[in-house]
């Protein structure tokens, strides 16, 4: 016991817990719709659109923050309105846009000289995150939780039933903008934890698990966010323990519960299900 807790004594073992926390919690919740809607490309899209915006925002001499939200939005937005007004479809759209984005914001990466260590944008630096980016995942994090308590019953009926949304009244666009706008806070934020290579594990895996535990939305939210949480804990540990990658270590944690879900799930686990009974052939 002494040398599982002998680590959480320092103190940026402290702060990386309360980070990786945070984004674990909101990246969670918000992989249960991405699941239900089908947008599994769609973070994986964002995540890696953020890069070149990072890149620019060092060059303008702003915030990277703000350059990671517009690079990620404006990348969503691209793929929707090329969806839109022509004949390819958003997953291939999507497929495009973030490769490209990804690929510029390489280059970008390659020719800029600072002293500034953009790498972390790719690989995360949980362990020795700065203390304004701290203040920027609990502002965010905190701002994108308010936005879904506030209109999450809609953006439940929003991916479960477009239709039905619409019929009662809800502006469909301005709900898909809006989840838009919250995926790509949330992706801004865990960036700082897991990097942009990683990101999306967070944002797919905890909503897989609660999809194959669970039948009620509720019960799904609780269990990707118990799942989030429980793989930021032991990820961490594991990290330290074996001077290994942070985020690789909450993302191994996390697909090992994954695959534990997916085999003995009461449901849907492929250890549970029944042999089909085989028929003889009378001839």
């Amino acid at each position: 016991m002494t040398a599982l807790l002998e680590p959480w004594t320092h103190g940026f073992m402290q702060q990386a817990l309360v980070v990786g926390l945070l984004v674990a919690v909101l990246s969670a919740i918000l992989s249960c719709f991405v699941v239900l809607k089908g947008w599994s490309l769609m973070g994986d899209a964002v995540s890696h659109a953020i890069l070149p915006g990072v890149v620019g925002a060092y060059l303008l001499g702003i915030p990277l923050v703000l350059g990671a939200f517009v690079a990620g939005l404006a990348c969503a937005l691209g793929a929707g309105a090329i969806r839109q007004f022509s004949r390819v479809k958003e997953d291939t759209a999507m497929g495009v846009a973030f490769s490209g984005m990804f690929a510029l914001g390489l280059v970008m990466l390659s020719q800029v000289r600072s002293n500034v260590h953009l790498s972390h944008v790719l690989f995360g630096s949980i362990l020795g995150i700065e203390q304004e980016d701290f203040w920027q995942v609990l502002g965010i994090t905190t701002a994108a939780l308010l936005i879904l308590a506030i209109r999450g019953r809609d953006l439940v009926l929003y991916c479960f039933d477009p239709g039905q949304a619409r019929a009662i009244g809800l502006n469909v666009g301005r709900l898909r903008l809006l989840l838009l706008v919250v995926l790509a806070a949330s992706i801004v934020a865990a960036v700082q934890a897991v990097g942009v290579i990683l990101v999306v594990a967070l944002l797919i895996t905890p909503g897989a698990i609660g999809l194959l535990l669970t039948v009620r939305f509720g019960h799904m939210v609780m269990v990707a966010v118990t799942a989030a949480c429980l793989s930021v804990i032991a990820g961490i540990q594991m990290s330290f323990m074996m001077n290994a990658s942070t985020a690789g270590s909450i993302v191994v944690v996390l697909t090992g519960l994954f695959v534990l879900a997916l085999l003995g799930s009461p449901r849907h686990g492929l250890l549970r299900r029944r042999p089909r009974a085989v028929i003889a052939d009378p001839d």
